[in-house]
């Protein structure tokens, strides 16, 4: 495909809602349906309180990897400038990377106050939060790279220090963001961009894939050939009914950002989300009932230019969601977008 990637389907191993088992679980049955990826979360706190989860991301991708043998596994998003060390990342990343080769991708953000309030952490504006990944990365392939790094930044600093165990090739990293500064950055430097699903057309096709298109312009790259990721929102199911229903979980994505600006507290987002109207819980995903009319939904995101399809399902029945998926909806996307019947890693 003469350098283009082509496109890939992901599953989105939710940490907010479901435990450690669980999450070991679903990953092993997203490599049996023939998904390419499995992306894990990095919460402190989730969204809500009641049935609320947050397992620890490094320790739940190296289980996860020891239990796989195909997939890729990796982080969407690890916050690599407050509760982490960059050079902690760095060394995690190395030793993931060393072990499942080729199999590990390195998602990174600048955050969510819910995750690093909680700390005692004084949560600074996005000017900032952009600073702080935008060094956090530099050292962290620094590291990568030399032996002895000695590194002052702005925000982090490193003396004489190595990650003894590296693996022969760098895990590639993928850059989170929903924003024109944060995207450009992502185009310049991330080997992959990360957004997620639900907002306005007009805000992929006028601001962020032209921000990406003109970051990895200005760094000599060609924007097409980026990894450029996608969390798509799915509620599928024949009965509506119990489709939207299955939102009401993740009712917090419905806030407007005026609604939950400043809230870090699991309890309070609970409080409020649970005030909306189920079809406003509802509103980032795609709900619906006929296979068909799903498919070409997901397409829109294709025809936009996004070729890593990473599907994330609201409802406590998973089991359910790779049964409906592996039957009505995978065979139709890959029929869809690989030109051997199937999507593959490559």
């Amino acid at each position: 495909m003469n350098g283009v990637p082509a496109v890939k389907l992901g599953y989105k191993a939710s940490s907010e809602q479901f435990g450690p088992d669980e999450l070991l679980g679903y990953g092993l049955m997203a490599e049996r349906y023939g998904f390419d990826s499995v992306f894990l979360s990095d919460h402190l706190q989730p969204w809500r309180h009641d049935g609320g989860h947050a397992p620890a991301v490094l320790p739940m991708l190296g289980a996860l990897g020891a239990r796989t043998e195909r997939i890729v596994i990796g982080t969407s998003v690890l916050t690599p400038t407050f509760r982490y060390h960059p050079a902690v990342v760095a060394q995690a990343f190395a030793t993931l990377g060393s072990l499942f080769p080729g199999r590990v991708v390195l998602g990174l953000g600048s955050g969510e106050a819910m995750n690093e309030a909680p700390l005692g952490i004084a949560w600074p504006n996005g000017k900032e939060r952009l600073a702080r990944l935008r060094e956090a990365v530099d050292l962290i392939r620094a590291l990568w790279r030399d032996e002895r790094v000695t590194f002052e930044g702005d925000y982090y600093r490193t003396v004489n220090a190595t990650i003894y165990d590296r693996p022969e090739k760098e895990v590639p990293i993928w850059l989170a963001a929903s924003g024109p500064a944060a995207t450009r950055f992502a185009g310049r430097t991330g080997d992959g961009w990360i957004t997620t699903s639900g907002k306005d057309a007009a805000l992929y096709t006028d601001v962020l894939l032209p921000a990406v298109a003109t970051g990895a312009a200005a760094a000599g790259r060609a924007p097409e050939r980026l990894e450029k990721m996608i969390e798509v929102k799915v509620s599928f199911d024949p009965d509506r009914d119990r489709a939207l229903a299955a939102t009401r979980f993740w009712a917090a994505l419905g806030l407007g950002a005026d609604q939950k600006a400043g809230i870090e507290d699991p309890v309070e987002l609970q409080r409020l989300a649970d005030r909306l109207p189920l079809e406003d819980a509802a509103r980032r995903f795609i709900v619906s009932t006929d296979p068909d009319e799903h498919v070409q939904q997901i397409k829109s995101y294709v025809d936009l230019g996004f070729n890593h399809l990473v599907f994330h399902s609201p409802g406590p029945d998973q089991a359910q969601f790779f049964e409906l998926y592996g039957r009505e909806i995978l065979p139709r996307l890959r029929d869809s977008f690989s030109p051997h019947g199937r999507s593959s890693w490559v």
